[in-house]
């Protein structure tokens, strides 16, 4: 509609660039420079897990089967499915639609900010189930009775869906080589949480500079650089997801 397009590129090239195509180059080139630190950043904590894991097979096995894969496997659909509005962001951002790119733009942050609450849920019951690690670690598992309302109908629920037979599954006394698992669960999804949140910061500037119709068919650098970020962000949590919930055979 025309009410849609943007109005015309007006003096956006920075002085240090010759043209509008040089300075959109310089920009993805910058976010990709940005994103391989970030990977070495990443890979790092990867790699010291991949060892730790290696060491105590048992233990992290054992770890892993107290997390609420659910709640993971929810959480992967969000981060994937606001990918998909993010992609559709940038893709109006370069037609010049400024009502498509605010509104994909928003379902990117409510998708976001859900993932940011059913993490927030999730840590909720693992404090509940005493698995953050020092001083409300528990190395015998609360009995059930212990926790909240909400912390007992999740595990009626995870009980529910389990396919273990009736009297297996049970949660043996915890080591200190799980409750290692449980730094480095911590420690990496609360590294990407805080990424996600930088992404959401990100995400309520464009929508602010969308408002004023600050991007147009020739200037969408921002909305393009962010995705980029916002795809980096989904996929290390692609990477995550399985080697924190789903690594549990023996």
């Amino acid at each position: 509609m025309a009410e849609d397009v943007l109005t015309p590129e007006h003096s956006l090239v920075a002085h240090q660039f010759e043209d509008a195509g040089q300075q959109r180059e310089a920009s993805r080139l910058g976010m990709w420079a940005f994103l391989s630190t970030e990977i070495l950043f990443f890979g790092a904590v990867f790699v010291a897990y991949a060892v730790y894991r290696l060491r105590w097979p048992d233990d992290y096995r054992q770890g892993s089967l107290e997390l609420k894969w659910y709640l993971g496997a929810i959480n992967t659909a969000v981060l994937l499915l606001s990918s998909f509005f993010m992609a559709l962001g940038v893709h109006a951002s370069e037609l010049g639609q400024n009502s498509r790119l605010i509104r994909n733009l928003i379902l990117t942050i409510v998708l976001g900010s859900l993932f940011l609450a059913i993490k927030a849920t999730e840590y909720y019951l693992e404090y509940e189930d005493g698995l953050v690690p020092g001083a409300s670690f528990r190395m015998e598992p609360p009995p059930e009775e212990a926790g909240s309302g909400f912390a007992r109908a999740v595990k009626s629920f995870e009980r529910a869906i389990s396919r273990a037979p009736k009297g297996q599954g049970e949660v043996a006394r915890r080591t200190r080589a799980e409750e290692q698992f449980m730094v480095f669960y911590f420690i990496m999804t609360g590294i990407h949480a805080t990424h996600m949140v930088i992404g959401i910061a990100l995400l309520c500037v464009l929508v602010w500079m969308a408002r004023r119709r600050k991007f147009s068919a020739a200037y969408n650098n921002p909305v393009e650089i962010t995705g980029l970020y916002w795809h980096f962000v989904d996929t290390v949590w692609v990477f995550l997801f399985p080697i924190l919930y789903l690594l549990r055979n023996p």
